[in-house]
């Protein structure tokens, strides 16, 4: 969805359409957008934030419980006197204080079988920024069987990845994690300013893949040393077989082969 920009609007954001190859049109495209971001932490909220001040039109914040003490190191939508309160909440006001401009949706659950699809259906882009791999694979499969692209994130200590899953296109998140870690959420030490890395880079992707800036990091997976400052990318496994994204991908190419021409031209 495209939709004109005010003049309010043009001149908050005047400094990102004097970018080459963005321009009022990206603007335009951001503000018609929604994005879904879940997890709402270090790494969600932070995203969310950069998203917010960006122009994405709509953003959806989804996080069950409530913000604790621990949390607060990395927590730069919160203040001190909200915990023991539901974050996404506060993270909605945050966001409107700093944009009124746009449009946040709070709701205080985690990714579950009951809330997934719908979310998924009403989004344009997802942010999979959740805490452990049973909310992340519910996000993945509603995002394939919805033809959604997913922004997928996730940290662990100092170390980091990032991919941009684009079902029937790329790797889903089944096809590079097959067997799922066994990932305790408050069983590693973070620092924030390792969650906000992600973050920033995360909404990055997500901006790119509404506006056409640059280049997402499709089949790619880039990994992410921060103690070293090390980054790599690596092309994940896509597997003809997944269970997941595997039928999808097969109708896709059979599609596309049938659109070739029959012959080439040097």
């Amino acid at each position: 969805m495209v939709l004109d920009l005010t003049p309010t609007e043009l001149e908050r954001y005047r400094r990102q359409i004097m970018l080459p190859g963005f321009g009022e049109e990206s603007q335009q495209r951001l503000k018609g957008s929604t994005v879904l971001v879940t997890g709402v932490g270090g790494l969600g909220g932070t995203a969310a934030l950069y998203l917010a001040v960006a122009g994405v039109g709509r953003i959806i914040l989804l996080r069950g419980g409530e913000l604790r003490l621990d949390d607060m190191n990395r927590q730069i939508l919160m203040t001190d006197h909200w915990v023991g309160q539901p974050r996404v909440f506060k993270a909605k006001e945050t966001l409107l204080n700093i944009n009124p401009d746009i449009q946040v949706d709070a709701i205080c659950e985690y990714v579950n079988p009951n809330n997934v699809n719908e979310l998924v259906q009403h989004s344009d882009v997802v942010l999979d920024c959740a805490h452990n791999f049973i909310e992340r694979d519910l996000l993945n499969i509603a995002c394939v069987r919805w033809g959604k692209p997913m922004v997928e994130a996730a940290m662990n200590n100092m170390e980091a990845y990032l991919t941009t899953i684009v079902p029937g296109l790329t790797p889903c998140l089944s096809c590079i994690f097959p067997e799922k870690p066994d990932w305790d959420k408050r069983g590693f030490g973070v620092l924030g300013a390792v969650s906000g890395t992600l973050a920033c880079l995360t909404a990055l992707e997500a901006i790119k893949l509404i506006t056409g800036l640059g280049t997402p990091l499709l089949s790619q997976l880039l990994t992410m040393d921060l103690s070293r400052a090390e980054f790599s990318k690596r092309h994940p496994y896509h597997d003809p077989a997944c269970p997941v994204c595997g039928e999808k991908s097969q109708r896709l190419t059979s599609i596309t082969a049938q659109e070739e021409p029959c012959c080439s031209h040097s």
